[in-house]
């Protein structure tokens, strides 16, 4: 495959944005990942059981 656009075919040019835009879907989704993560993790520390808590019987 090309990389010169002017080459390309537009089979060729879907492909190469449709691949461009799953790495940016990947990322956003990554970083999204790990701000979710690190909200959690914050908050784990109140009960030190990391967000879950336990069964009734078990405490």
């Amino acid at each position: 495959m090309n990389d010169d656009p002017a080459n390309m075919t537009r089979e060729e040019r879907l492909v190469a944005r449709l691949r461009e835009n799953l790495k940016r879907r990947k990322a956003q989704a990554r970083e999204l990942g790990a701000k979710e993560l690190g909200i959690r993790e914050a908050g784990a520390g109140e009960s030190g059981t990391g967000g879950l808590s336990k069964p009734q019987g078990e405490r």
